[in-house]
């Protein structure tokens, strides 16, 4: 194929930041002779990825103009399907998640909208985007050829549709390109046995299932140029991610698609995914900017993935395996160490990209707008403590003879506490092979060890006495979102709990603590006697302070153990003392001129605290 001129192509560029896509004009997107079209002329995708879920919804035209201001014209962004069905056929498309005012507002700042719906998406959220109670309906297997599980993918799609199809450039609105699936080839290769032709069927019924739902705009699919011959599916587009090779893109591009591109990296990493306990990952700029210009030299388009991260607030942080740890929980910040910054301000490495795309755009690149104003809070006192293995004595139990399952539950996320009676002493070996993923372990409420499925530590020893209560909390960390270990996912005690060898059955309790919302607790005060009697006991503090001006702000927990942090009823995600993540982002728009409540969850509590600070600046690693 002859090669078409860069020059010509970045002429075009201008057309997609002057053209603003309203539901008043249409216009057309098209793969074509090699190239990307816009309105029958050439352009080049400049796009970053940005999550509307990771991001409070008043934030998103700032971090739209955040991109601009960089000097990219499109965004991508993956549709997360739990984050939209939380329960089987409740759907929610409002506040944070409404994902249709994101895309309006994309349009609205002249960027073009690249659609990742999955229904798998990865992205280091929780379960890979799937809704957790997938796992709960029988004879469904996930990502297969399973007619029941393609029964849910079917309705979800259709959902979408609703939302978002009248969005498609085709209908006037700015979504220019969908994804079929998502990194499916990976899938398929760490997937040996399931015949190949297995995998093919299904990834072309998602396909045709975003066509039925209406979906009428280009289809592309996106892995390791390595893995395309799993991934590919016919009438996509296959893009590459994290190719540095551009003469292996561009022949592996040819090879499956009718020897022609365009050709994209739709994954293009500035920085790299963080796991608690693991080193925080850093990213040259300079070889971002270098590897940025080579690109628009040779007529790649890409997309930055993360432009911007933002946050995995609440439970929604996935988490990697491998064989060293059995679990990697992702931190709650989604840093990325990205070109724009968790708080969205610009970095050293969004300077360099912005001066390279300059030298190369015909366009005007707009400033980037100002930071949102920071604030500092010297002391926020906790003025109110209480026992949670005491609130949840209150609390209504379910019975069983042995552990049951967050699922078996019927609760997604938190956190649950098993319980079981002793009327005879018993010592030795605790082993809990099953544990799912961290747990606290205490006798007659006394603290006595911790069990951690990162560390792969599941036994220790015991010694209960005569008519003592052994108490076991267990967290979810966070369902894994990549790999073959996907199908493994199910929460809590998913094993017998043995001791000296032998099953302990018979008699157990669970109180489920989902943390869905602000725990409603019996307080005492805050005293040094309170404190003192509840130290290493999971406890909840509670404290307000008073604001009069309101604005981004970062709560320092550099001295705190583990758990997790509610502000003004929000979950603002988990902290924990190994590292590296110290502080947890506040967005101010959380925060309230006047009055405002903390709630800390601490897991562990072996130093009582009286108070909290924030800080101006986040501490990551």
């Amino acid at each position: 194929m002859e090669k078409r001129s860069f020059n010509l192509c970045v002429l075009f560029l201008l057309l997609t930041t002057a053209f603003t896509f309203a539901q008043t004009k249409k216009s057309e997107f098209e793969i074509k002779d090699g190239q990307f079209l816009l309105n029958g002329k050439a352009v080049s995708l400049l796009s970053g990825e940005m999550h509307y879920s990771r991001i409070p919804h008043q934030y998103w035209r700032h971090r739209l103009q955040m991109m601009k201001g960089m000097g990219l014209n499109t965004v991508a962004t993956y549709v997360f399907w739990n984050f939209h069905e939380p329960e089987p056929g409740k759907w929610d498309f409002s506040g944070d998640r409404n994902l249709a005012e994101y895309i309006r507002i994309a349009g609205e700042e002249g960027m073009m909208v690249i659609l990742r719906p999955g229904p798998y998406v990865c992205a280091e959220w929780e379960f890979g985007g799937y809704p957790w109670w997938l796992q709960n309906v029988e004879g469904l297997e996930i990502r297969r050829d399973n007619p029941v599980f393609l029964h849910y993918t079917d309705l979800y799609i259709k959902r979408l549709y609703q939302e978002v199809g009248d969005l498609q450039i085709t209908k006037g609105g700015p979504i220019i390109m969908v994804q079929a699936e998502n990194e499916f080839g990976s899938y398929v290769s760490q997937r040996k046995d399931i015949p190949l032709e297995e995998h093919r069927r299904y990834n072309a019924k998602i396909k045709q299932q975003l066509a039925d739902a209406g979906f009428n705009v280009p289809l592309f699919t996106s892995d390791g140029s390595w893995l395309f011959e799993g991934g590919a599916t016919e009438g996509a587009l296959p893009t590459a991610n994290g190719e540095s090779n551009i003469a292996n893109l561009k022949k592996t591009v040819n090879q499956y698609h009718n020897g022609e591109g365009p050709y994209m990296v739709a994954e293009f990493y500035p920085g790299w995914l963080d796991h608690w306990a693991e080193p925080f990952q850093l990213v040259s700029a300079s070889k971002i900017a270098r590897k940025t210009e080579e690109y628009l030299q040779n007529d790649v388009s890409f997309n930055f993935y993360m432009v911007h991260g933002g946050t995995n607030f609440g439970f929604t942080s996935g988490a990697n395996y491998n064989e060293e740890h059995d679990i990697q929980p992702d931190l709650t910040s989604y840093d990325y160490d990205a070109p724009i910054s968790e708080a969205g301000w610009v970095t050293p490495k969004y300077d360099s990209i912005r001066n390279v795309i300059k030298k190369y755009v015909s366009y005007s690149v707009p400033e980037p707008p100002e930071a949102i104003p920071v604030i500092e809070i010297p002391s926020i006192p906790l003025t109110k403590i209480a026992d949670v293995l005491r609130y949840s004595g209150t609390q209504p139990k379910v019975q069983n003879s042995g552990p049951l399952t967050f699922e078996q539950l019927n609760q997604p996320y938190g956190y649950v506490l098993y319980e079981r009676n002793f009327n005879q002493p018993i010592s030795g070996t605790l082993e809990i092979k099953g544990l799912r993923d961290y747990a606290v372990v205490y006798v007659n409420g006394k603290q006595i060890g911790e069990l951690n499925r990162y560390f792969k530590n599941y036994n220790m020893e015991i010694d209960i006495p005569f008519n003592a209560k052994l108490s076991i909390l267990v967290e979810n960390m966070g369902r894994i979102n990549y790999g073959a270990q996907i199908i493994h996912n199910t929460k809590g005690i998913i094993s017998p709990v043995i001791i000296n060898g032998i099953e302990i059955e018979g008699d157990w309790e669970m109180t489920q603590l989902p943390m869905n919302q602000t725990p409603q607790m019996n307080f005492l005060n805050n005293t040094p006697a309170n404190a003192q009697a509840l130290s290493k006991k999971p406890v909840v503090y509670e404290g307000t302070f008073q604001l009069k001006e309101t604005g981004d702000t970062f709560l320092d927990m550099s001295k705190w153990g583990k758990g997790i942090v509610f502000i003004n009823g929000i979950n603002i995600g988990r902290y924990w003392h190994v590292g590296p993540q110290q502080t947890l982002y506040i967005p101010g728009v959380w925060l309230k001129k006047g009055e405002n409540t903390i709630v800390i969850f601490e897991q562990l509590n072996k130093e009582p605290k009286t108070e909290v600070r924030t800080v101006k600046t986040p501490v990551l690693y």
